[in-house]
């Protein structure tokens, strides 16, 4: 009797593990992933803002660069680097001591919303930031840096959370191993995208709509106008644990 007690009780422990681990019928693999709209339509999200991102990195340095003449700063490479260093070491202090903060109070989803509606008119500015010279343009323009960078990080940062929090904990590898795939296509076409975007502004300089470098940062904010509104119903499914 003890032998077949101790058989039983091995027999039920088995169950009960065989229960608990997740098999590809019941929703861990990639096709139910691409089934999950709340993951899907994060990922398009975050995909539109990674081809921002990376059109907007590429576009900077030549902006930088590029003569005044052509609407640009006249900037060495050491400036741009120093600008660069700059806005990276108040990113870093940004991502330590105030996002977290700020992402506790106000939730992912509001402070990925707030960070794109604030960028826009940030981007907008930047073709004016070439009026200035001196002292003045150094300031400014660092600061617009800082702030950009630290907008999208905030951004970036939120869609990650969200995306997480789309799917149950055991499939969350996947999900991020399909949602960098998804976002190293379009990051693989920003700086193409971005550079080929500078030199056909560069040709217009005289346009009667939006001349030069005025085009360069009006489609940026469009890209960055198209992933505000995909955040929104009914295109942004969100879980039902997760609060906007």
């Amino acid at each position: 009797m003890p032998r077949a007690s101790s058989k039983g009780f091995k027999e039920d422990s088995a169950d009960i593990e065989s229960k608990k681990e997740p098999s590809p019928s019941d929703g861990s693999g990639t096709g139910s992933l691409l089934k999950n709209w709340p993951l899907m339509s994060t990922i398009i999200v975050y995909c539109v803002f990674s081809l921002q991102e990376m059109a907007y990195s590429e576009i900077f340095s030549m902006w930088a660069v590029s003569d005044k003449k052509y609407g640009g700063l006249s900037f060495s490479s050491q400036d741009v680097g120093i600008v660069l260093a700059i806005s990276g070491f108040g990113l870093l202090l940004f991502q330590f001591l105030v996002y977290p903060r700020v992402e506790k109070h106000l939730g992912p989803l509001v402070v990925t919303r707030l960070s794109a509606v604030v960028s826009i008119p940030l981007l907008s500015s930047f073709p004016y930031i070439a009026l200035l010279s001196g002292l003045a343009l150094h300031l400014v323009l660092n600061i617009a840096a800082l702030l950009r960078n630290a907008l999208s990080v905030s951004l970036v940062t939120g869609i990650f959370i969200l995306l997480n929090n789309a799917v149950p904990q055991h499939q969350r590898g996947a999900a991020n191993g399909l949602s960098m795939t998804a976002m190293s296509i379009f990051k693989a076409v920003g700086p193409a995208g971005g550079g080929a975007l500078f030199s056909w502004t560069q040709k217009r300089q005289y346009a009667a709509f939006l001349p030069g470098d005025q085009m360069v940062f009006f489609v940026l904010n469009l890209l960055q106008l198209i992933g505000l509104i995909l955040t929104f119903k009914p295109f942004l499914d969100l879980p039902q644990r997760v609060h906007p």
